[in-house]
């Protein structure tokens, strides 16, 4: 097996769901940024697809909308759980970790990034003011850890977890 390329970040949701479009809209952000060593992709929901382009990276950032739960956003470790089966509805990203390890053979490190969202019940391609908001300063704190490419230790630090935002510096 060749050696993993360093980062994955994989924006989820639907663009045409208001709020729900945040995964994506970070990830054309970063995108434009053009970080050297981060490939960067944007979909609708996570699929089997997905394992196979997670298994050639170290880190795989998993970035989604967040119907409730801290603002501006939480950051998160995540660990492979389940195996290797799987919907056309929906797949978690934990078992997108999963199935890179049972279908390829890699572990990649995985991470959550939930960017609170606030409207989600409606039709349209733009994003709330909150959520604008949010993104910006979910944009602040990736661009840094994807430099360094030191996810890890902000978990370890304490700053975040999945129920509480990261600390902005």
């Amino acid at each position: 097996m060749t050696v993993p390329a360093d980062v994955l970040l994989l924006g989820y949701g639907n663009p045409g769901r208001l709020d729900d479009g945040l995964g994506p809209a970070l990830a054309e952000a970063v995108q434009e940024m053009a970080p050297e060593g981060v490939t960067v992709e944007a979909d609708y929901q996570l699929n089997v697809e997905h394992a196979a382009m997670a298994a050639r990276h170290r880190h795989v950032l998993f970035v989604d909308a967040a119907v409730d739960g801290p603002e501006p956003y939480f950051f998160r470790r995540l660990q492979a759980a389940g195996d290797a089966t799987f919907t056309t509805h929906s797949v978690q990203p934990e078992a997108v970790l999963a199935m890179a390890r049972q279908l390829f053979g890699a572990a990649p490190e995985g991470y959550a990034l939930g960017i609170r969202g606030y409207a989600f019940d409606e039709f349209g391609e733009h994003l709330s003011a909150g959520a604008q908001s949010n993104l910006a300063a979910a944009l602040r704190f990736l661009l840094p850890l994807l430099q360094a490419r030191s996810f890890a230790d902000v978990t370890q630090a304490g700053t975040g977890c999945a129920d509480r935002p990261m600390e902005e510096t």
